[in-house]
């Protein structure tokens, strides 16, 4: 079914990664000015007139995001990640068994802000309404400012 509006709230972040199965330089520690982007749709508007507030993308999803930034996401199964994690703890990002590609990242994203859509629509009383045909859509994580990857659902 083909909504007829959409939203697109941009966070920034600055993130490493390093991808242990790469053949090449990525398999060393790197980072990214990284642009993540997070795309609604509805097939109306809410009474406000929106899809809704991009207060709530900003509620559920910044301190999440906050994590990410300045860290280091890891593949567990790296020769080195207990090393970098018991040196850098919280700032050394976990992805089980998969090199953290920004694809695989994309991915993560979808699903952690799916999850926090559904636990802010089902609140008592959220501040800002979460309309029942409100859906994500896309996340989209831009590695360089030519190359981005994309996670639709």
């Amino acid at each position: 079914m083909t909504m007829a509006y959409r939203i697109c709230k941009t966070f920034e972040i600055e993130n490493g990664h390093m991808l242990s199965r790469h053949p090449d330089k990525c398999r060393f520690p790197h980072g990214h000015s990284r642009r993540v982007e997070f795309v609604l749709e509805a097939a109306g508007l809410d009474e406000n007139g929106m899809v809704c507030d991009f207060k709530i993308l900003k509620e559920v999803m910044e301190d999440y995001l906050d994590g990410w930034d300045h860290s280091l996401a890891m593949n567990t199964e790296d020769p080195r990640y207990p090393m970098m994690r018991e040196a850098y703890g919280g700032q050394i990002v976990a992805f089980e068994g998969v090199d953290p590609t920004t694809e695989v990242m994309a991915k993560a994203l979808f699903d952690e802000c799916a999850r926090r859509l559904v636990a802010y629509r089902d609140r008592p009383d959220p501040r800002y309404r979460l309309g029942d045909g409100v859906r994500l859509v896309s996340v989209k994580v831009w590695e360089t400012s030519s190359s981005w990857a994309e996670y639709r659902g």
